[in-house]
């Protein structure tokens, strides 16, 4: 469905995506231009996106934040709307945004949009995971990735406005995914803690996750989603207790070294 006289650069990062970036471009296949930046996939990631794209460039990983500012400098067009290839703008999503760039002029600058999860056989709505605002679409113009690896935003200089409709995200496969996920992402939480020299409240160890896993399933409703709920929670309580097990490791590590 084209837009009309605004055009959208689509822009998604990949590595060894090929069981979700097909349904991702599909998502976003209607958009003016689709931009995939890869780091060297080793699967079929690559052969797939340049079936929907001939703008699909290899580049070096440099984290999360830099790799999807490289798809954003790549973008031709003034509005980039950028997905994970775990992501997937619904029908219902994509009309919205058709409705909003057809006013004239457009009235703002950016757009969030409430990411909403499928796991464990089930859309969670509750614990803090729905709904997960993320600004995805803006103006190349007036945004840019930041934000601190793993956890990557778009810094926009203007406006923004809130949409309704679901960017889908079909995140872990399983349990298994999602432990290993975490395991990854709090090596890099960890390993940028250490280089920002952070300090390590020890109590932050024994106290945070224990107010991370009341707020997600009693205050944010996670109870409500049932099993899953509880287990969305428990995971959110483990990822921040490893979090900082890591740091404290990582730091005892460069005292021992130290003292040698």
């Amino acid at each position: 469905m084209p837009i009309g006289k605004v055009k959208i650069s689509a822009c998604i990062i990949t590595f060894n995506e090929e069981k979700n970036v097909r349904e991702c471009l599909e998502s976003v296949s209607w958009a003016d231009e689709i931009v995939v930046v890869d780091s060297f996939s080793a699967d079929a990631t690559v052969q797939i996106c340049r079936q929907y794209t001939d703008r699909v460039v290899q580049h070096p990983w440099e984290g999360h934040v830099a790799q999807k500012n490289v798809a954003l400098n790549l973008a031709t067009h003034d509005w980039v709307m950028c997905i994970d290839a775990d992501e997937r703008i619904s029908d219902a999503l994509r009309e919205q945004i058709h409705r909003e760039l057809q006013k004239s002029p457009v009235p703002c600058d950016g757009y969030f949009f409430p990411r909403r999860t499928f796991y464990l056989g089930r859309w969670i709505k509750h614990g803090g995971w729905y709904p997960d605002y993320k600004l995805r679409l803006f103006r190349k113009s007036k945004g840019r990735w930041g934000g601190v690896d793993p956890h990557d935003e778009v810094m926009l200089d203007g406006t923004a406005q809130y949409l309704s409709a679901p960017l889908d995200h079909v995140t872990y496969r399983n349990i298994a995914h999602h432990v290993a996920t975490i395991n990854a992402y709090t090596d890099i939480s960890a390993e940028q803690k250490i280089r920002a020299h952070a300090k390590f409240p020890r109590f932050h160890l024994l106290l945070n996750p224990v107010a991370k896993f009341f707020t997600m399933y009693f205050l944010r409703g996670g109870f409500l989603d049932g099993v899953p709920g509880f287990i969305v929670a428990a995971s959110g309580s483990f990822y921040v207790f490893l979090k900082y097990a890591k740091l404290w490791e990582k730091r005892a590590l460069l005292a021992s070294k130290e003292t040698k």
